[in-house]
């Protein structure tokens, strides 16, 4: 998907009476881009992915929880979250600890 400066400027160079040939050498664009994009009356909006859950989502109360009560090492909260059930791998307890952390 085309950012919305690029799109004002296949609208630019075609206000100047380019064709689409034109305009594609110029913007590096194919030309059925161009295309696509000048039929197009207002800018393109970008597409929102939705966030999908983490494996780690139903753990991180009990992680936080675990936190607020010592300092424990990221690699110990995995090993107790893993006989919860947990299948997931150790590097995102890291991320996650890293970055909740009490100061």
């Amino acid at each position: 998907m085309l950012k919305k400066e690029e799109w004002l400027l296949i609208q630019e160079l075609h206000s100047q009476v380019l064709n689409i040939s034109e305009i594609a050498r110029k913007t590096g664009h194919d030309r059925e881009t161009v295309r696509k994009y000048l039929n197009l009356k207002t800018a393109p909006e970008p597409y929102k992915r939705p966030t999908r859950p983490s494996k780690l989502d139903p753990y991180k109360p009990y992680i936080l929880k675990r936190l607020n009560e010592g300092p424990y090492a990221a690699a110990r909260l995995f090993r107790e979250i893993q006989k919860m059930g947990f299948d997931g791998g150790e590097t995102i307890v890291h991320n996650f600890v890293r970055k909740v952390r009490p100061k």
